[in-house]
């Protein structure tokens, strides 16, 4: 396949699965020169790996998350930019602003339920996430690396921990 060919193709794909590149930069990146950077870096990196897609074999968007999840956890964990090579987000139909657009129009719920998942841990706010995408166990199983087993109870626990969580963050205030 030539290079303009690949590319085409990589640029419709992103395309089709952007927001899972928006999802996991608000979730793991706190600030708007944060969340583009990190859009920026995961993209790199899709863009890297995406020879070696095998369109059969898993879904496309399976795959994208495998890889973003990977690049969003590690460069949350080491909190440092890394220099890249530049990629026109517009190329691929990522317009930034349209991002702050969506979660700035968010109800009040959905802003506390934002809150709460940012403050799990990597591994919890990457099953809730993928769990909110509507994807299936085995699937989060196959883009963290874990049995679908411990998936589903892993998930089980934090959809709980969530929800009385929640309840208590937007009970209404007792007066005395």
């Amino acid at each position: 396949m030539s290079d303009a060919a690949l590319h085409d193709r990589f640029a419709r794909d992103i395309a089709a699965h952007k927001g899972i590149l928006f999802k996991l930069a608000y979730s793991y990146g706190p600030r708007g020169d944060e969340r583009a950077d990190l859009i920026q870096d995961m993209l790199l990196q899709l863009w890297h790996a995406y020879p070696r897609f095998e369109p059969g074999r898993v879904a496309f968007s399976t795959w994208m998350y495998r890889v973003a999840m990977n690049v969003a956890i590690s460069a949350h964990r080491h909190h440092s930019r890394r220099a890249a090579e530049h990629l026109p987000l517009e190329d691929f139909g990522l317009d930034i602003a349209e991002a702050e657009r969506f979660w700035d129009a968010r109800s009040d719920n959905m802003r506390t339920l934002d809150r709460l998942i940012a403050a799990l841990d990597e591994l919890s706010r990457a099953l809730i996430l993928l769990f909110l995408d509507g994807r299936e166990a085995d699937e989060i199983a196959a883009i963290l690396g874990l049995s679908s087993s411990n998936v589903t109870t892993k998930l089980s626990r934090l959809k709980t921990r969530l929800q009385a969580q929640f309840a208590a963050a937007t009970a209404p205030e007792k007066k005395p």
